[in-house]
């Protein structure tokens, strides 16, 4: 695997027939609640609709779960429905990045490969 990191970027190359490429972005993390903070590598994405973060980094980092009215029902890159179900819980953070502090909701959901996705435009 091939890796350069510039101003906090890291830019991934896999070695295999469609050169996937990711790029991550460390961030800061701070909970609302207790305002402590985690260090943490998200993914950017243009494909994702918001801003993600994997069940189980929430548990593992104690984020507070807030429950949503109604479930929302994520559907895969090939379409099909997210196979560890809805998203049902959201956490509010403050997201550090550089000199940019923004507070924010962050859906939850399982069966995620990458701590938190962020979107771009």
């Amino acid at each position: 695997m091939l890796s350069k990191v510039v101003n906090n970027t890291s830019c991934y190359s896999l070695k295999n027939k469609d050169m996937l490429r990711e790029v991550m972005v460390k961030i800061g993390l701070e909970r609302i609640d207790t305002q402590e903070g985690v260090t943490v590598e998200a993914l950017l994405d243009s494909r994702v609709t918001g801003l993600v973060m994997s069940s189980e980094f929430a548990k593992k980092q104690r984020f507070k779960l807030k429950k949503i009215k109604r479930p929302i029902y994520m559907r895969n890159m090939d379409r099909s429905f997210n196979k560890e179900g809805p998203i049902e819980y959201t956490v509010e953070v403050n997201i550090y990045y550089q000199e940019h502090r923004e507070r924010t909701e962050i859906d939850v959901i399982g069966g995620q490969e990458w701590s938190v996705i962020l979107k771009i435009p």
